[in-house]
């Protein structure tokens, strides 16, 4: 139970991690308004995660039998998946969605509940939650009920640790935070998501044979 919880949290903060428009949403508002603000949208992140991570766990539940004959070959899927997304991050430049106008003040629920729905709102995420369970078998026949939410739970535990870690930093560094940076941050998590996937296509390829 306890892997399966500490495989969620490193899925939940790859799934947090790349700096798109959430993650410009959280930054802004952590320079602009201050850590709090910046913390609580990210929590609206995590939860429409965690809505999107236990929604797959159910689809691929449905299919476990599937997942079960066809684990390897998943698992290189998953890999070839996580290559791809973390060659997007690494070429993707978030400052070109920078929006420059101030924001108008908003209560915490405000920027709870905005983060959440432009979360909520990008669908294709699921597809990056099932290559990230074929790569880590975070989803198998013999996980009871107790594992997966402890799994879940993980994941959930994995988002908010990512987004406490990067608003204390911006807030910390916020004198002398150059926005262009996030295109280095970008560089460096799509860098650690390819070896990754390289790591693992390969131990796949191998045990496969």
């Amino acid at each position: 139970m306890l892997e399966l919880f500490n495989t969620g949290i490193i899925i939940g903060v790859l799934v947090s991690s790349p700096m798109g428009p959430i993650g410009m949403l959280c930054m802004q508002r952590t320079l602009s308004k201050g850590r709090w603000s910046g913390f609580v949208s990210g929590m609206g992140a995590a939860l429409s995660d965690l809505i999107y991570a236990a929604i797959t766990g159910l689809f691929m539940g449905l299919v476990v039998n599937f997942v079960e004959a066809h684990q390897r070959p998943l698992q290189i899927f998953g890999s070839i998946v996580m290559a791809i997304f973390g060659y997007y991050i690494f070429r993707n430049n978030p400052v070109k969605g920078l929006q420059r106008n101030r924001e108008q003040k908003q209560t915490p629920v405000q920027d709870l509940m905005t983060a959440f729905f432009l979360t909520f709102s990008n669908v294709l995420i699921v597809f990056l939650f099932i290559g990230l369970y074929a790569r880590f078998g975070f989803v198998l026949p013999e996980h009871s009920v107790r594992m997966t939410i402890s799994g879940l739970i993980g994941v959930f535990a994995g988002a908010v640790l990512w987004w406490l870690f990067i608003t204390f930093v911006v807030s910390l560094l916020r004198r002398w935070f150059n926005i262009r940076g996030l295109k280095l941050m970008n560089r460096i998590v799509g860098s650690v998501i390819i070896v990754l996937a390289v790591l693992g296509l390969v131990s796949s390829i191998c045990f496969f044979r």
